[in-house]
């Protein structure tokens, strides 16, 4: 494919997008629900696992 603007693709380096990659432990029946949440609407696990962790963290109360 020809890049007719000759515009540059620029690249970010991985990690440099204000995203980290972590390692999480889920129990299977949260993992599954997500699954099942994320096949219903057409996300993907990531996608949905981010828009889950937002709310979450902008709507918690600590007691």
């Amino acid at each position: 494919m020809r890049n007719i603007n000759n515009e540059p693709l620029t690249i970010k380096k991985r990690g440099e997008d204000g995203y980290r990659l972590i390692s999480v432990r889920l129990k299977e029946h949260t993992l599954s629900e997500i699954d099942r949440i994320a096949a219903e609407t057409n996300y993907s696990r990531n996608e949905l696992i981010n828009l889950i962790l937002e709310h979450g963290v902008k709507n918690i109360v600590i007691e």
